[in-house]
Formats: C-alpha cells, structure tokens, sequence
C-alpha cells in the first residue's frame, strides 16, 4: 500500500468514528480527564469502561490489546495495575 493509500484509509477511519463526546460515559468525566481522554482517543484508544466508587472516578482505555488508565486528575498510567475480566469465547 502506498503513502496516499494509507493516509487516505486512515482519513477514512476517522470519519466513521463518532465523536467521543457523543459517548454515554462523556458525563461522568470531569474536565481533566475530558482532556487526557480527547487526547488518547485522536490517537485510536476507546473507552472500556468507566469504574466509579467512593466518587472517585477511573477511566480504562485500550488500544490493540493494551490497556491505559485516567485518573481523576487526568494522568495517564501507561501501565497501570488492575486485574480485568475477559469474557471467554
């Protein structure tokens, strides 16, 4: 594939995607993690889930396979140490 051939795929990709703003979990985020997540997402992530406890608020992102984390402070912990259940096929 040439250059033009993977940029344009690329451009493509981007424009399916739906804003992350349009997401459910967008609410429960306060404006740091908004940032950090806006960011994360321009370069592929998606959102897994959103775990709320004690109001304190974790963002889990992953991109192929790879999971990051957003704390309530907008910090992206690029190896973060938490155990995720996946679902068996």
């Amino acid at each position: 594939m040439s250059f033009r051939g993977f940029k344009n795929s690329i451009k493509k990709f981007h424009q399916r995607r739906k804003p992350v703003e349009s997401y459910a979990w967008w609410s429960l985020l306060n404006y740091a993690q908004k940032r950090s997540v806006s960011s994360l997402f321009q370069f592929g992530y998606d959102i897994d889930f959103v775990r709320t406890s004690n109001d304190t608020c974790l963002v889990v992102m992953s991109l192929d396979g790879v999971s990051i984390t957003v704390n309530e402070d907008g910090v992206i912990d690029t190896q973060p140490n938490i155990k995720m259940r996946r679902n068996k096929t």
